[in-house]
């Protein structure tokens, strides 16, 4: 049966699609809108080809997503072809440092065509796909939030360094004071009694009074009014209303991907580790996906960036750390390693790395990788974590 490798270079409006033969002999070489009509085209142009079609997509979901909802359903067998693998095997072409649609199509068939290790692309299920958009707008939420109460903080210092330097901006109290008081005059003048009842319209806000005394005792410290003082304030009372409404509207996130996590199919199991919670749980499955599309734990290691690469030639062989992989996969696994530090296994493993001579970073490293093989094997076999785990972390 002739052999058909067809490489697709994704773009927002106008993909480029090529398909060759198992000689590399050119066949299809043309733009692909992105479009149903279009798509639902190609996916008859190829069937008529006939023989064993597979297509290689250089990027998955978003901007794919259409091409690759219907080529899939279409029947066809699709793989992908990571970004730095095309590039590096354009650029060792003739001529390869010139880069266009058609070469990249081009080099993703070749790819297609001579390896036999690309993944598979997999169709996600919907709640895959809701907790994969849930998180992404978590993660822009918590962004923004940051980038607010930094500017928050670059405002307030430069009227009232005092009251910047009693308030943590991070919690619900200070913001809800600085949504009316801001200045030290209003401060001043609104006196204990009123700052105290704005505090408590809050509702469940905890020690009202030992915030209202540190702001009017900052207050009383600063006589002089600096210039601008009237608009910057203005600027803090909006930014602190939207940051309170950006904490609501994250608690209600996550209270979302709980609902969602409580019908995961896997959830349960990953979150019986310690150190993984809701949000921890949901950017694993949103990074991840299917955890039983990879054949071991040594290939999710590796798909994280925490797999040690090997560097050899001639006699001199050594490992050293990956500089690729997924770091948002990575950041999920170290920091649901620092977060089971308190749990009995994970601190005999990471003190007995500390004896061993690692720093702290190098340790909870170590921690992570371990608690990959403990969270495949936890999926693998259907078991939830339970302490003294044969591969405990």
């Amino acid at each position: 049966m002739q052999r058909i490798s067809v490489g697709i270079d994704i773009a927002k409006e106008i993909h480029w699609i090529t398909a060759i033969d198992a000689d590399g002999v050119v066949l299809i070489d043309r733009k692909l809108l992105n479009t149903p009509t279009d798509i639902a085209a190609l996916a008859d142009q190829l069937t008529a080809l006939g023989g064993a079609i597979r297509i290689g997509l250089d990027v998955m979901g978003g901007i794919a997503g259409l091409a690759e909802a219907m080529l899939e359903a279409a029947g066809f067998n699709l793989v992908h072809v990571p970004g730095m693998a095309v590039n590096r095997a354009r650029q060792g072409t003739v001529g390869g440092e010139n880069k266009s649609d058609p070469r990249d199509a081009r080099t993703i068939a070749d790819q297609v065509r001579t390896r036999s290790d690309l993944r598979q692309i997999e169709p996600a299920t919907e709640i895959d796909l809701e907790i994969r958009l849930l998180v992404g707008r978590r993660r822009d939420l918590v962004e923004a939030q940051t980038q607010r109460l930094s500017r928050m903080h670059d405002l307030l210092v430069g009227i009232f360094p005092g009251l910047e330097a009693c308030l943590d901006l991070k919690t619900k109290g200070p913001l809800h004071l600085l949504t009316k008081f801001v200045t030290p005059a209003e401060l001043r003048t609104a006196g204990k009694k009123r700052l105290v009842r704005h505090l408590q319209a809050a509702g469940g806000l905890p020690n009202i009074e030992a915030l209202a005394d540190r702001a009017l005792t900052a207050a009383a410290e600063q006589a002089i009014a600096v210039p601008a003082e009237r608009m910057t304030a203005r600027l803090i009372r909006e930014l602190a209303a939207e940051a309170l409404a950006s904490r609501t509207r994250l608690i209600e996130l996550d209270r979302e991907l709980e609902a969602l996590l409580d019908r995961h199919p896997d959830a349960a199991l990953i979150r019986s580790l310690p150190g993984m919670g809701v949000v921890l749980s949901a950017e694993l499955i949103a990074e991840a996906g299917n955890l039983s599309r990879f054949r071991s734990a040594d290939a999710l290691a590796s798909a994280a960036g925490m797999a040690p690469i090997l560097r050899q030639s001639g006699r001199s062989r050594f490992l050293r750390r990956p500089n690729g992989g997924n770091k948002g996969l990575k950041r999920v696994f170290y920091q649901s390693a620092f977060c089971s530090l308190g749990h009995d296994d994970s601190r005999a493993f990471y003190d007995r790395k500390r004896r061993e001579g690692k720093r702290h970073h190098q340790a909870v490293i170590a921690l992570a990788r371990r608690r990959v093989n403990v969270l495949w094997a936890v999926v693998q076999n259907r078991t939830p974590f339970q302490t003294g785990f044969k591969t405990a972390a």
